[in-house]
């Protein structure tokens, strides 16, 4: 994934987070609002209780292998955060793309 799609700014993160759009399931929580800029953009959370940095960013690069899959930056109408729960590292990488997928199928702003 591209750095320009990323969400790296905390302000950028708490402005999307205090929107309080979201969706969630037992792998992920995803909150998403209207996009700033002509193309979506993602930002990622890993907790700390999910393990060290390294598994962490273990977790960040697979997920963003999933979204470079799965989405596309310049039809999606939404900029969203992807924070990851406990079940992400008991599924496989598979199960986790699926719904991721789901995921981001579902998400409107009502």
């Amino acid at each position: 994934m591209k750095a320009k799609y990323r969400i790296k700014k905390n302000e950028e993160f708490q402005k999307i987070i205090s929107k309080k759009k979201s969706k969630a399931n037992k792998t992920f929580i995803i909150y998403f609002s209207n996009k700033a800029l002509d193309y979506a953009r993602v930002g990622i959370s890993v907790g700390k209780k999910l393990g060290n940095a390294v598994e962490r960013n273990l977790y960040k690069r697979r997920l963003r292998m999933m979204i470079q899959e799965i989405f596309n930056h310049d039809t999606y109408p939404y900029d969203i955060i992807i924070i990851v729960r406990n079940n992400f590292i008991k599924q496989s990488y598979k199960e986790n793309k699926n719904s991721l997928e789901n995921m981001l199928k579902t998400s409107t702003i009502k």
